[in-house]
């Protein structure tokens, strides 16, 4: 095997290990939601947004997002007639 093809293999091994350790990372996650919930919102889907919000508080209430997340909450709310 060539030396470009080692290095290649590597490169990728190492693409990969950190991909996967991003993805199981939750303050990742939690940070994932939260987009996803602020697109949401800015679609005007409110409904979705709250359950992503929601979702956040549930299953990392220790993240830098959950605080976040409160706030949104607190402030969907107080829009709703």
């Amino acid at each position: 095997m060539s030396q470009l093809k080692k290095i290649h293999l590597i490169f990728l091994g190492l693409l990969l290990l950190f991909s996967l350790t991003a993805c199981s990372n939750p303050e990742g996650k939690s940070a994932q939601l939260y987009e996803t919930a602020q697109f949401e919102e800015e679609q005007f889907n409110i409904e979705h947004a709250t359950k992503l919000y929601e979702e956040i508080l549930k299953k990392y209430p220790e993240s830098d997002f959950a605080g976040k997340a409160k706030k949104r909450l607190e402030a969907l709310k107080a829009e709703l007639p």
